[in-house]
């Protein structure tokens, strides 16, 4: 092949993957992947021992993480630094695979990519265990990186109204934190994920990672 033809057939597969990764993240995906005012979150409430208390909604159900069944498309928007007032943010995409166990008492899923920041051309999987606990009504969220293969402690919460919360706590560079997911499903061929920091007992909060769906078909 020519010279000019080499470089022509290179110009046109870089405008070709410009415009594939432009169409992907279109602006309707990117307004969803950010905080929605309107939802408020709960506030912590903590025992005399500092453990979380955490109540499980009237509607909470073995049926809540039904939507999730499937095979998706997920494209983040995830914070490059937090807890620093940082602004930058870095998008990418992944895909899940989800499915119930435990006659419905249970959900996982696995979550494949390599465009991760930080680990950009290296293949990194996570998996998600969720139970349901019938007693207390409240559903456990257990996550496990490949980088580590230790299953992260669970965060704790349930759904009301198509929003589910869910709290967890740890120590992020050096300063102890409550963390929070946020699954909003009120359109459930769309539901958005959302991650969230706070140093203070919940009086100021910093989202850090969204992610919204989109099924394979």
């Amino acid at each position: 092949m020519k010279p000019l033809n080499i470089f022509l057939a290179v110009l046109a597969l870089a405008l070709f993957s410009a415009y594939v990764l432009s169409a992907q993240m279109t602006p309707e995906r990117r307004a969803l992947l950010k905080a929605d005012p309107a939802i408020p979150i709960p506030k912590i409430k903590v025992s005399d021992n500092g453990e979380l208390l955490i109540t499980a909604s009237a509607s909470s159900s073995p049926t809540d993480f039904d939507f999730l069944v499937g095979k998706w498309t997920m494209y983040h928007r995830r914070l490059n630094k937090r807890l620093e007032n940082c602004k930058d943010w870095t998008e990418f995409e992944s895909r899940d695979d989800d499915h119930n166990i435990l006659h419905g008492l249970g959900n996982v899923d696995s979550y494949y990519t390599n465009e991760l920041p930080g680990m950009e051309g290296k293949d990194f999987e996570g998996y998600t265990l969720r139970l349901f606990n019938p007693k207390t009504k409240l559903w456990s969220l257990y996550w496990v990186p490949s980088t580590t293969g230790v299953l992260d402690p669970p965060v704790v919460g349930s759904f009301e109204n198509k929003i589910g919360h869910f709290f967890g706590t740890d120590t992020f560079n050096g300063k102890k934190i409550v963390f929070i997911f946020r699954w909003d499903v009120r359109n459930p061929n769309e539901p958005v994920w959302g991650q969230a920091f706070t140093a203070d007992s919940g009086r100021t909060w910093e989202w850090n990672w969204f992610n919204v769906l989109e099924p394979i078909k």
